[in-house]
């Protein structure tokens, strides 16, 4: 039994890959694949021997996990069971801020959204807090709603000052970070 590619990340997926052989000829038949994260078991048809199928791996709770593949056998072959690991990481993200108005003037308030993203192959939506922040003007740590963090600061003095967000990640998701800068005038 082998799994690839192993470590993976969480959103991704992976291609389980059982194979049954005898010297005595070529198995025929099922494997069910059980993948070790709570999700229901799958089953393939052997053809040649190997049997495949492709998983998603929605978190790195409890990696590794323990992958099982059971050969139910045939008529002339005993049925079998083989198992391997699975390691799961926290998927690599993306952080996009843009401030609103920019530019600005000295009196406005300034809105500052973060967006985060899994980087592919990882899919899914981070949860967790974004820091957001403006030079000059104290942190805010923002909960993330359906991959966005807002928050507003006080007006600024004129000139340019630098905007960030970070990500400060979850189980399934690395922190990441994003600038950008907001002119006033």
């Amino acid at each position: 039994m082998t799994s690839t590619p192993d470590p993976s990340v969480s959103g991704g997926t992976v291609t389980v890959r059982a194979t049954v052989s005898s010297a005595a000829g070529t198995p025929t038949g099922t494997v069910t694949f059980s993948f070790g994260d709570g999700t229901s078991t799958a089953t393939a048809t052997l053809s040649g021997g190997v049997a495949t199928v492709i998983h998603p791996y929605t978190t790195t709770t409890g990696s590794p996990f323990t992958l099982t593949a059971t050969y139910g056998g045939d008529a002339g072959f005993n049925g079998s069971t083989g198992s391997d690991t699975q390691t799961v990481t926290p998927a690599t993200t993306s952080t996009t801020v843009i401030s609103t108005p920019n530019p600005s003037t000295t009196g406005d308030r300034i809105t500052v959204t973060a967006t985060v993203v899994p980087v592919a192959p990882a899919t899914g939506t981070p949860t967790g807090t974004v820091t957001l922040a403006i030079t000059g003007r104290s942190p805010q740590n923002m909960p993330l709603v359906g991959g966005t963090a807002s928050a507003s600061f006080n007006p600024l003095q004129s000139g340019t000052h630098l905007v960030t967000g970070n990500y400060n990640g979850d189980v399934s998701f690395a922190p990441s970070s994003g600038t950008t800068l907001q002119t006033v005038n």
